[in-house]
């Protein structure tokens, strides 16, 4: 079984337990997920089979949406609603100005600071392991983009909804914290739906329940990549398979991933172009199939 599922994970498993509780029922030895989820967060998360974990790399770089929601009147370590409390402040009608001005200060190339609860790693240790040993560490900012912010609802003077369109790496908890710091008032994550990674959508995934009655559908390798397709002559798709780079008459583009397919239509791995080469750089299939 090689391929994708998009799975909508409940809140209260982590994303490592939807892999364990597939590997089990499906008793796949080759199975990960793409875009680590919060516990306490739902949504879509895409899950690599077989061959398809060779890809992931490629999947988890698309663009990725969420639907949030800020509660405000304090705010906690982990900047959800399971961390300590370390700042409190009376809930107040705040200024529609400022709201209404969340989208553009937000938007566009931004630095971001992660959380510290969270799975980043620093010097090879998660950024949550210094936090509960209690120990500090320089984290340094990341480079994300926020392409879209929209208001949903303001519910005063308590909630605001959003959504949210965004660059892998983004938190979203980090963007609350430093919504919050904008808005001069404390706040935390109380909700988190992640609606779409890339190509899968809330719309297009299954449940839990529904594996296990094996209602679902397992996406072909390909079809969650959006590079252009090249499909290669009888003597270029033999020099690929052996991992060796040929020279480019397929495609006018530089420095671009493609998916690279045999001559009878087989989808074989991804190739990027580099000047008038292409050159292998994930193969599905080798020379011996």
């Amino acid at each position: 079984m090689d391929g994708f599922l998009n799975i909508l994970k409940p809140p209260g498993m982590t994303s490592h337990d939807v892999v364990c509780f597939l590997r089990k029922n499906f008793n796949i030895k080759k199975i990960g997920h793409l875009g680590t989820l919060d516990p306490g967060a739902a949504g879509v998360l895409p899950i690599c089979i077989g061959k398809a974990t060779k890809l992931a790399q490629f999947v988890v770089s698309q663009t990725k949406s969420y639907r949030a929601e800020i509660t405000f009147g304090f705010s906690t370590d982990s900047i959800d609603k399971f961390g300590n409390i370390t700042k409190v402040t009376p809930a107040e009608i705040l200024d529609h100005d400022k709201i209404s001005e969340i989208a553009n200060v937000f938007k566009g190339n931004l630095l971001q600071i992660p959380p510290l609860y969270s799975a980043k790693k620093v010097d090879g240790k998660k950024l949550y392991e210094y936090a509960r040993d209690g120990k500090s560490v320089d984290i340094k900012p990341s480079h994300i983009t926020i392409y879209d912010i929209n208001i949903i609802s303001y519910e005063m003077p308590y909630k605001i909804m959003f959504d949210v369109k965004c660059s892998k790496g983004t938190y979203v908890r980090s963007l609350i914290r430093d919504i919050c710091d904008y808005l001069n008032t404390s706040g935390y994550m109380s909700m988190l739906i992640r609606l779409s990674v890339g190509p899968f959508t809330l719309e297009d995934s299954f449940t839990l329940e529904e594996i296990l009655k094996g209602k679902y559908k397992i996406i072909k390798m390909d079809k969650v990549l959006t590079f252009h397709n090249v499909y290669l002559n009888n003597s270029d798709y033999k020099k690929i398979v052996h991992g060796n780079p040929v020279k480019n008459s397929y495609i006018d583009t530089d420095n671009e991933f493609i998916k690279l397919y045999s001559p009878d239509h087989l989808f074989v791995g991804v190739g990027k172009v580099i000047g008038n080469m292409i050159h292998v750089e994930r193969l599905l299939f080798g020379a011996d199939g």
